[in-house]
């Protein structure tokens, strides 16, 4: 299921929607419907490089009723340019990702003084497989969409681990035999891998 690009909000500011025709299983980090769970829907929306809403329920919900959305979703947020989404593929493992890093940062540094200032900067990425993953393998899958993200950013020079925001969604069927691993050498986890490194590599390489 590829987006659909789509506008929110007075501003008719850019929306990414992935609509499902039944439930998807699901496990995200997504700020507004995040867990594991189902989800109908996900909607990555852009917003001002300068955002300071705290109400991210009321404010996907208000997005959401713009693009029609209805039942459980996964909602995402990013300063990053929702137009210029990458996919990457491996045999039937997808990975759609918007690519910000104007301000990476390393997982482990150190702490740094709060300035109050914020900075755009979020990688979004949301997967699809056609095979059930187990809770555990959901978990798995989450650690291989990390890890293949960071290879990208390393491999591309840019300097940290990720974004302090960014945010994974990973979608599969509730039902049929359940995969039991989806680590990065596991069959499904290494497909995983290899479509996320392959759409965050285009994220960076279409940056201007």
């Amino acid at each position: 299921m590829a987006p659909q690009l789509a506008t929110h909000g007075s501003a008719a500011q850019p929306c990414l929607v992935w609509r499902f025709d039944a439930p998807q299983r699901c496990i995200a980090s997504a700020p507004v419907g995040g867990g594991i769970g189902t989800a109908r829907w996900v909607i990555n929306a852009q917003v001002d490089t300068d955002y300071r809403r705290t109400d991210l329920d009321a404010h996907l919900a208000a997005i959401a009723a713009d693009c029609a959305c209805t039942g459980r979703g996964l909602g995402l947020l990013t300063a990053a340019r929702v137009g210029a989404w990458q996919r990457g593929a491996d045999e039937d493992a997808v990975a759609d990702a918007t690519v910000g890093v104007s301000w990476p940062i390393w997982a482990a540094a150190a702490p740094v003084p709060a300035t109050g200032a914020t900075r755009p900067g979020t990688i979004n990425i949301v997967v699809q497989v056609p095979v059930r993953l187990s809770a555990a393998a959901l978990v798995g899958a989450v650690v291989t969409v990390t890890e293949a993200k960071t290879q990208a950013l390393l491999e591309a020079g840019v300097p940290g681990t990720g974004t302090a925001s960014d945010a994974v969604c990973i979608l599969c069927p509730p039902q049929g035999p359940a995969e039991a691993f989806a680590g990065p050498r596991a069959p499904w986890g290494a497909r995983i891998a290899r479509a996320v490194h392959g759409a965050v590599r285009a994220g960076l390489q279409a940056k201007p």
